[in-house]
């Protein structure tokens, strides 16, 4: 599978790198009252159509759109039929970056963080089939146009 796709397998392990250091190094949000973050959600909090944009919630939609990606690569690497190993491999990939967080001093491992990288892994998958959907019809129909060729000649 790596050697069959070498770059897809390098740009793998590159953002799944990236995944590790945002979610294993140290915390990036500010905990001051003037950090960008904060400012933008009391804005979002003083208005009547935004006041739902929550700190936890945008947290949530964050690891959900982290994961896209994982999901996208997973199943380009591991193939249309094999969907179900991109599934589990990047909840499994989760579990294990949740369970390391429990023994990282400034990071906090959640449940909540485990459904939502979930949840981004599977729109992935399903974003990478839908992509992928004509190229495997045609490369199904060029497989299987030999053999019903030779069905249909005369013996």
């Amino acid at each position: 599978m790596f050697r069959r796709h070498p770059i897809l397998s390098l740009a793998t392990f590159a953002y799944l790198a990236f995944v590790g250091w945002v979610t294993l190094g140290p915390q990036p949000i500010d905990d001051r009252g003037d950090a960008f973050l904060w400012r933008l959600l009391r804005f979002f909090g003083r208005h009547d159509l935004t006041d739902w944009i929550t700190y936890q919630r945008l947290e949530f939609f964050a690891n959900v759109w982290m994961f896209v990606p994982v999901g996208m690569f997973f199943l380009l690497l591991f193939g249309r039929r094999y969907w179900w190993v991109s599934v589990t491999a990047g909840a499994a990939l989760t579990g294990l970056i949740e369970f390391v967080q429990l023994f990282l001093p400034d990071r906090v491992s959640d449940v909540s963080d485990i459904i939502a990288n979930t949840i981004g892994t599977i729109i992935g998958v399903l974003f990478a089939l839908v992509v992928t959907a004509a190229k495997a019809r045609r490369l199904r129909e060029d497989r299987l146009a030999p053999s019903a060729a030779l069905r249909r000649a005369p013996h």
